[in-house]
């Protein structure tokens, strides 16, 4: 079954903006070298797809785009929609726009998107010819120590943990190859390894973005598992000094619809 096929649907993600911006603040702050590889102009179109609170949405605003933000979570919508951007509520894997844009953005979304050719043909039926698709995204050995833990626990409690994962981390050869074939000349690409300072505990950082994992188990056996799978990695993303970091491997990239 291909990579971007879900087998198994998982329970939804919720997004929380407060909880994101407590736990998740350093995701649109380490964007900033995914927007200098865009290099917004004045006055050209820009899509931000999986814009979230509308952070980064915001720079591109600034640096003179017109810019519309979409994201599946209606609750970071209408917290971009405060910010005063135009925002919408659509999942990246059904895109409705026909044309219109000389930019598809993203950061730090893809990878919650599994159908990844669908996510490829919405962006291009976006996009004006000569249009650019420029994101960042995990990819390769993203997080693997999370996942292994994650998995790991949910499996001695008697269930599927690989069932649970919702992300897609593509190799460069793997995304690359999907571009191409829907017709994108892939002007570069790449892995970048970035371990992550986090702002408090794991604990955090699992309540944020592992909420699949966690919601398989009854509310009352929550806070144990991820107190374990916490204690897990303690050894492999925490300092003698206590600061715990994200073990991140993203994948950025620039495209051009001829």
């Amino acid at each position: 079954m291909p990579a971007d096929q879900d087998p198994k649907p998982t329970p939804s993600q919720h997004w929380d903006p407060a909880r994101y911006q407590r736990n998740a603040g350093f995701v649109p702050v380490l964007g900033a070298p995914v927007l200098e590889l865009l290099a917004p102009q004045p006055g050209e179109r820009i899509l931000d797809l999986g814009c979230g609170d509308g952070v980064l949405t915001e720079k591109l605003v600034a640096a003179g785009a017109r810019v519309v933000g979409v994201d599946a979570s209606a609750e970071q919508i209408a917290a971009a929609r405060a910010r005063g951007l135009d925002a919408r509520v659509m999942s990246g894997e059904a895109l409705t726009f026909t044309g219109g844009f000389e930019a598809v953005f993203s950061n730090a979304a893809l990878h919650w998107m599994k159908q990844a050719d669908a996510v490829i043909d919405g962006v291009w039926r976006a996009l004006e010819p000569g249009g650019r698709f420029v994101a960042e995204m995990g990819g390769g050995a993203n997080v693997a120590a999370i996942m292994a833990a994650l998995v790991a626990a949910l499996d001695r409690r008697g269930l599927d943990g690989l069932a649970a994962v919702p992300w897609f981390f593509p190799s460069i050869e793997d995304y690359g190859a999907r571009l191409e074939r829907r017709g994108f000349k892939v002007r570069t690409i790449g892995l970048i390894e970035r371990p992550t300072p986090l702002p408090g505990a794991m604990a955090g950082w699992l309540e944020t973005f592992a909420e699949s994992f966690i919601r398989r188990l009854p509310e009352p056996d929550r806070a144990a598992y991820v107190a374990e799978v916490e204690a897990a990695l303690a050894s492999k993303l925490r300092n003698a000094e206590g600061q715990w970091h994200a073990d991140y491997v993203r994948l950025r990239f620039a495209a051009e619809k001829p």
